[in-house]
Parts: structure tokens; sequence; C-alpha cells
């Protein structure tokens, strides 16, 4: 098989720099590398890697790899990819297929090259390789001991395929791990894409009415981060639950058709497609902010917004400018790809870290019980779950209490 593609391999020096200095803030990471050096749990396993293709990702790589994994690694998105990273690892001498930019065409040929490996554990990140094992690439799924999906559209697509009885293996769901969900969708979400947003606009969030279309706990954590910094936020939700929980946080309610015309910036984080469409983009103010922090673009109805447009130019690096025929400009950040991820540097290192370590923890899970693991859908056994909050603590210098053995007797009884 082809050894690696990447764009600038006179970047590696670089790319390493980033990954040595994330490694020193992902304390989870590092404990459990330990644990891999000398336990050798992937001896003779062949991992691929696809996620977003940063420094954080390398180390998780690179803690895969210590573990005696042979590690092949692509990206999730195009716009991810960062050059010097990917550099960094084609020069430790792993299999590494990415660029930044590259073309939908390259990224399915990029992941075809990864699967050429023949992967038995799969660390996915949207469920891409998952689906290419089902459709083009079937003659690998003997190989494959088992995957571990990483964000909610890959939860959700695995999920539908497994309830439709088309799941050829095991997928855990680091998603809905509570390590997962708690630390990774509410606090990584809310801090990176209001960095990406800042840093891409240079423009005030404060005063703003900033829309945020899903209140799961992606929107949840931008909701919150918005509100701290000073915007008037409006949800739009499809879910009863979700919406009178927002409701109770303070915040607006309304259906997107109203909120269209209020919004100075708009936010998807729903894993659904077309929740902003072109009836919202003819009701939008004249300089109105568009952008993404769902998994795929489709998220917008991008068609709907370039046919609208009378001319298109760029505003300002990874700012696009949509003229429409009323005189209106609508700027699209990061081309509707993951803002935190396309215009910033995605989530903080310690965020990714309890997130990696489900990941890492997970892929170690499958290799030693995958004989016991059915072709469906998992959740991350709730002992991984509380390790990686231990090893947390454990790497912020943090103690706890313990129940004393009176107090598990009272709860688990009903005598007193």
């Amino acid at each position: 098989m082809q050894k690696n593609i990447v764009a600038a391999p006179q970047l590696a020096e670089e790319g390493k720099q980033k990954i040595e200095w994330v490694k020193r803030n992902m304390p989870i990471l590092q404990q459990i590398e330990t644990d891999f050096l000398e336990q050798q749990y992937f001896r003779g396993l062949r991992v691929l890697v696809c996620i977003h293709l940063e420094a954080k990702t390398a180390y998780l790589v690179q803690v895969f790899a210590s573990g005696g994994a042979e590690v092949a690694v692509t990206g999730s998105n195009p716009h991810s990819t960062k050059d010097d990273v990917a550099a960094a690892l084609a020069a430790e001498g792993l299999h590494v297929y990415a660029r930044y930019g590259a073309t939908p065409e390259e990224m399915r040929q990029y992941m075809n090259l990864a699967l050429d490996l023949k992967p038995h554990i799969l660390i996915d990140d949207g469920g891409d390789i998952v689906e290419l094992l089902h459709t083009d690439r079937k003659d690998l799924l003997a190989e494959v001991l088992g995957a571990c999906e990483e964000t909610t559209t890959g939860v959700l697509r695995a999920k539908a395929r497994a309830k439709a009885g088309q799941l050829e293996f095991p997928v855990v769901l680091i998603n809905d791990a509570r390590c997962k969900y708690l630390f990774d969708n509410y606090h990584g979400t809310g801090q990176s894409v209001w960095d990406g947003v800042m840093r891409t606009t240079n423009l005030v969030i404060s005063g703003k009415t900033v829309v945020i279309i899903g209140y799961g706990w992606c929107g949840k954590g931008c909701a919150e981060r918005a509100q701290g910094l000073g915007a008037n936020v409006i949800i739009c939700e499809v879910d009863p639950v979700k919406a009178a929980d927002a409701l109770m946080h303070g915040l607006r309610v309304m259906p997107m058709s109203e909120a269209a015309q209020q919004g100075d910036i708009f936010l998807t984080v729903t894993g659904n497609k077309h929740v902003i469409r072109k009836e919202h983009f003819s009701q939008m103010k004249n300089g109105a902010i568009i952008c993404n922090a769902g998994h795929f673009k489709i998220e917008l109805d991008l068609e709907a917004l370039r046919s609208m447009a009378v001319e298109q130019k760029e505003m300002r690096h990874n700012i696009s400018g949509f003229l429409m025929t009323d005189g209106r400009w609508l700027n699209l950040l990061g081309d509707g790809d993951l803002v935190n991820i396309t215009c910033a540097d995605g989530h903080p290192a310690e965020i990714m870290d309890t997130s990696f370590a489900l990941q890492a923890l997970s892929g170690k899970f499958v290799a030693l019980n995958h004989e016991d693991l059915s072709p469906d859908v998992h959740r991350v056994p709730d002992d991984i779950d509380e390790e990686v909050a231990r090893l947390k603590l454990k790497g912020s210098g943090v103690c706890i209490d313990e129940l004393l053995p009176e107090q598990i007797e009272y709860l688990e009884g009903w005598e007193e």
C-alpha cells in the first residue's frame, strides 16, 4: 500500500512542536500512554483513525502506536487537516493520507488508501469509514473487530444502520458517554465555536442577537458562552423538552421562520440537514453571519444560498460574502464547515484529553472483548467512563470523597 500522502513534508518539525505542546496539556492520555507502552494491548492489530487531523488527534494516534498498533490516519474534514501535523506523523513512519483543502473525491481516495491497511479497529468521526466498509469496501469486513464513533452525526448513522439490521460489526458510541458530552460537546464546542467566530470576523459578540439552531449538549454550551459574552440568544428546536429547557435557562425560543429576521449571527448544531434554507436566507438582515458547528456542512442549504446570490466574493479570510438581489450581504464562515476547526484550532487540549481518552480505552475494550460484542451499537462501559473521570481528577491533582460502608448500605437498602 502507498505509505502516505501529505502536502508539506518540510513542515514536520513545526507539526512536531504543536503535538508536543498539546501533549503537555493532556495528562489523561499521558497516563494511558504509559499503560499502553507497558501492556501492548494492540500488538499485532491494525488501527485506522479518521478524525479531524490536528495536533490533539496526532497525540491520540501516537498513543495507539505506543500500544503496539500499526496505525493509518486520515482526516474527517478537508478544512480541519493541519498539513504540518500530518507531516510530523508521516515523518514518524505512520501511514498518513490527508491534506488541507482536499476535494470530496480526494477525501474519499485518502480514506480508501487508509482502508488498504485492512484495519481491525476503526476510530471514526462522522461515520464515513463505517459507511465505506458497508458499501465500497465490503471485502474488508471480515478483518474488522469493531469501531468507536466520536460524534453525534456518526452515532445517528450507526444507530440507524443498526436499527435496519445492516450493521456488520460492533460500534461503541463514544459520543453518548458522560465524559464526552459533558466535556467535549458542552465545554469544548461552547468555547471553540466563539473562538472561531471572533478570530475570523474580529467583531464583538456582546449586544448581538445570536440564533442557535439545536439545543443538545453542543447547543447548550454555545448558548451559555454566547450569553457570557453579552449576546442576546435565541434557540430554535424541534424537541419540546429541549425547547422547554432552553426557556428555563432564560433563552428566547421560537421557530426559525421568526428568528431568521432577528439574528445577527446564526449557528447550526443539529446533526441534521438544511436547517437553514432558502426561506430563511431571504429574511436575514444585511450583514448577517452564518456558521455551522455540526459535523457536515449539509446543515446549511448552501446550494440555495449560492443560487440566490448575484455576486459572491471573499470578504476576509474564511468569510465568503453573498450579495442578494435586494442589496443584502450574507456572510458565510469557513465555507459552512465546522467553524470551530476551520476557523480556529478546535477544542482545547484539556477537553479533547477526555474525549480521546474514551477513544483510546474503548479501542482497548474492542481489542480485548470483540468476541463477546454483537454487530450492533454499544454504550461505552460505565467503568471506562468513570476511569476517564478518575484520571482527569488525578491529572488535575484533585481528590474526592468516598462513600462509607454504612452510606453504601443505606443507598442500597430501604429499611432505614
